[in-house]
């Protein structure tokens, strides 16, 4: 038995290096907008054997697997001492999801998880579910983590676990180890999700992007992406949203959207990446938008491309929620290349690359969503007949 468990343990270990190891390669010619990748950078099989299996032989002769681990997506990202980090959404087999930290030495490849999951503290009102954490390193030197907070509907009938009240949870850290709680946020809005803090002071207070929704699922009459201000991060209160990039109909964001992670300053303007949820016949499609807003007026929008940045594709659309790509985290590096750590179908993380120049091209340039279809066939003969003078002035 002795003998079983070590062949089977080393097996296990031997599965693992491998998966971390293999290389990853950029998949196709793509859209010249961005790369895709090969590979995920990290799906469940990455989470360590110490934290799934009780490596202890008297206890546990089988080597079964005691903690069993579903999913790892929609993860933050941020530079943090020459590495790439990301803060990961692992999902029990229990339905319970937890932050842990992965990190690669190129951003694109062996990304592995730190030795424990986050710690996370509690408040009064203890977290039943919390994920989808947003990292913003902020003006004021800390590193916050803004997160959505899960718990059960206290008007809920007994018969009914399902209804729930999600709530933006905030915490910061200088080390990306030791984690400061700090007291749920606060707005008029019945709940809350996808809220984000940006990098820099406004009017000397926290900005922050929200998105209000009736209920738990469903935007109902609240939704788009807000905006809001508050004095004080350490007691956060958000009296008004301003809603600065709205539902609308027939697009890819016509039943809800909302900030991903914290927006790229550059000199045209403030760079954003969203997602678009509409409804179809087979369920709920996320994809990716993007849009830029003035440097000086974060509730005007200066540009916003027609259609999705992102959708999912290939394998990418099979998973626990299908046909779904979610973003919460990206890099801008310093030489101007940007990764993009997106999620697909809740199960998985990838990779895409790309650079600021073409982000700043593709919002800038791209023609806008006319909001019908003789529009975009008009958009579609312009550029036709563009083509056309080129060749002929050619």
């Amino acid at each position: 038995m002795i003998q079983e468990f070590k062949q089977r343990l080393a097996r296990l270990q031997d599965e693992l290096t491998r998966l971390i190891n293999t290389p990853n390669e950029i998949a196709g010619t793509g859209n010249g907008i961005f790369d895709r990748y090969k590979h995920p950078v990290l799906t469940a099989a990455h989470t360590p054997i110490n934290w799934r299996y009780d490596l202890d032989a008297k206890t546990n002769p089988y080597l079964m697997e005691r903690i069993g681990i579903n999913a790892v997506f929609n993860a933050g990202a941020i530079k943090f001492n020459d590495k790439y980090l990301v803060v990961a959404r692992v999902e029990g087999a229990d339905r319970k999801s937890f932050f842990a930290v992965a990190e690669s030495a190129d951003g694109i490849n062996n990304f592995t998880f730190w030795d424990y999951p986050v710690d996370l503290p509690q408040t009064d009102e203890p977290d039943t579910n919390v994920y989808d954490m947003r990292l913003t390193r902020h003006q004021d030197g800390w590193i916050y983590g803004l997160f959505c907070t899960e718990r059960r509907d206290p008007a809920a009938p007994a018969h009914d676990q399902s209804m729930a009240v999600a709530a933006c949870g905030i915490a910061r850290t200088k080390d990306m180890m030791n984690w400061e709680r700090l007291p749920d946020l606060k707005t008029n809005s019945p709940q809350q999700r996808n809220v984000v803090l940006h990098p820099e002071f406004v009017y000397g207070k926290y900005a922050l992007y929200t998105r209000p929704q009736d209920g738990f699922i469903s935007a109902g009459t609240g939704g788009g992406i807000g905006f809001g201000l508050c004095d004080n991060i350490e007691n956060a209160v958000i009296d008004q949203e301003t809603i600065i990039d709205n539902k609308n109909y027939h697009t890819v964001y016509e039943a809800k959207n909302g900030q991903g992670p914290a927006p790229v300053k550059t000199q045209q303007g403030w760079l954003h990446l969203a997602h678009g949820v509409r409804n179809t016949a087979a369920g709920l499609r996320y994809v990716l938008y993007m849009f830029m807003t003035d440097l000086n007026d974060l509730t005007k929008v200066l540009y916003k491309p027609g259609g999705y940045f992102l959708a999912p594709e290939g394998e990418e659309r099979i998973g626990d929620v299908s046909n779904v790509v979610f973003c919460n985290g990206w890099i801008a590096d310093d030489d101007g290349t940007v990764y993009i750590y997106y999620a697909s179908s809740d199960t998985r993380m990838h990779v895409a690359t790309t650079t600021l120049n073409k982000l700043i091209d593709y919002v800038m340039n791209t023609p806008a969503d006319g909001l019908r279809s003789s529009t975009s066939v008009d958009a579609i003969y312009q550029i036709i007949d563009n083509n056309k003078n080129q060749l002929q002035e050619s």
